[in-house]
C-alpha cells in the first residue's frame, strides 16, 4: 500500500476555491510555496482540482470538450467507436456534487449513440505529479470508460511518439477489471508492445474508487485506492520509450463499442449508462510545476 504525503493547502485559481485537501502524514520544515502559500519541504501540494460542487455545466476554466465522431481524420476516434461526443447536458453535467458523463442510445448526426469527452488541455497541463480521480463506472457489455492523459505539445511527433498515459480503462464485459497502460513509439498496441497491467476491483459500478498515477522522472506508478498495481520505469533509453518528460493534460470519457469496448458486442438494453466523478486532484512538488 502506497501512502501519499501531501500537505493541507487551499489555493485560489480561476473561479474556484480548492477547499478539500489531504492532511499531512508528517511535519517537515515549512518553505515558501506556490501562490505564496506555505508548503512542507519534500511534500507535494494541491495545484489543481475540481470538486464538482456547482450544478450545471462543468467549469469552463478547467474543461473543454472533444466533439463529434472523430471524422474526417480518424472516424470512430481511431478505435471504431460508435458514439458522437457532445457538450449537451444530456451527456455531461454536474449534479449532486458529481460530474456525470452519460452515454445514450439515440440517433444523432449519423451516429447511434451520444456521450461526452472532457479535456483539460491548456487549462490543466502537468509534467510529473500525483494525479487522481474518484469515480464510479458504468456497467454492461459495450461500455468503455477511461480516465487518461495525452501530451499537450506533441513534442516528439504524433501518436504514439509523444506518449499516452491511461490512468484507468475499463470494458464492460470484464466487470471487475481495471487496466493501466502506457503507449509510446516503442511500446504501443498498434505493434503489440504496449506496457500495462490490470487489477481486479470489486463493485466498480456501484462504489466509488480512486484511480491515480504517481508520475516522476524515474517512473509512473498506477494505483487503485492507493494500491500500486503497475509500474512503468524510465530506463534512460530516450524518448521512443520514455516521452514522459513533457506536459500532459487529462481526458475523461465514456466510449461505446469500439475495437476493445465492443469486442464482445453491445448490449442494447442497458442504456443510458454513466460514469460519475466525485473529484479530480493534482498534487506536485513545487519544482515540478509547468511554467
Amino acid at each position: 500500500m502506497m501512502k501519499k504525503s501531501i500537505v493541507t493547502v487551499c489555493l485560489m485559481a480561476g473561479t474556484a476555491m480548492w477547499m478539500s485537501c489531504s492532511a499531512p502524514e508528517q511535519q517537515p520544515t515549512a518553505i515558501s510555496g506556490a501562490e505564496g502559500t506555505e508548503v512542507e519541504e519534500g511534500e507535494r501540494v494541491l495545484v489543481w482540482s475540481d470538486e464538482f460542487k456547482s450544478p450545471g455545466n462543468p467549469d469552463s476554466s478547467r474543461w473543454a470538450y472533444d466533439l463529434g465522431d472523430g471524422c474526417p481524420d480518424i472516424c470512430g476516434w481511431g478505435n471504431n467507436e460508435l458514439q458522437y461526443y457532445t457538450d449537451r447536458p444530456e451527456n455531461v453535467r454536474i449534479e449532486d456534487g458529481k460530474l456525470i458523463i452519460e452515454a445514450h442510445k439515440e440517433p444523432f448526426k449519423g451516429s447511434e449513440y451520444t456521450s461526452a469527452r472532457l479535456v483539460s488541455r491548456e487549462k490543466g497541463d502537468w509534467r510529473y505529479g500525483y494525479i487522481e480521480a474518484r469515480a464510479k463506472l458504468p456497467q454492461g457489455t459495450g461500455v468503455w470508460p477511461a480516465i487518461w492523459m495525452l501530451p499537450t505539445n506533441w513534442e516528439y511527433g504524433g501518436w504514439p511518439a509523444s506518449g499516452e498515459i491511461d490512468i484507468m480503462e475499463h470494458v464492460g464485459y470484464e466487470p471487475e477489471t481495471i487496466y493501466g497502460t502506457v503507449h509510446t513509439e516503442a511500446f504501443n498496441h498498434g505493434i503489440g508492445t504496449q506496457k500495462g497491467d490490470s487489477i481486479l476491483v470489486a463493485d466498480v459500478q456501484n462504489q466509488f474508487h480512486t484511480y491515480a498515477i504517481d508520475w516522476s522522472p524515474e517512473k509512473i506508478d498506477f494505483l487503485v485506492d492507493e494500491e500500486i498495481f503497475f509500474t512503468f520505469k524510465n530506463e534512460g533509453t530516450g524518448f521512443k520509450a520514455w516521452p514522459f518528460d513533457q506536459p500532459f493534460h487529462l481526458l475523461m470519457n465514456l466510449a461505446v463499442g469500439g475495437n476493445w469496448g465492443g469486442a464482445k458486442g453491445i448490449d442494447e438494453s442497458i442504456w443510458p449508462q454513466r460514469m460519475e466523478v466525485d473529484y479530480v486532484r493534482v498534487y506536485q512538488y513545487p519544482e515540478e510545476a509547468v511554467e
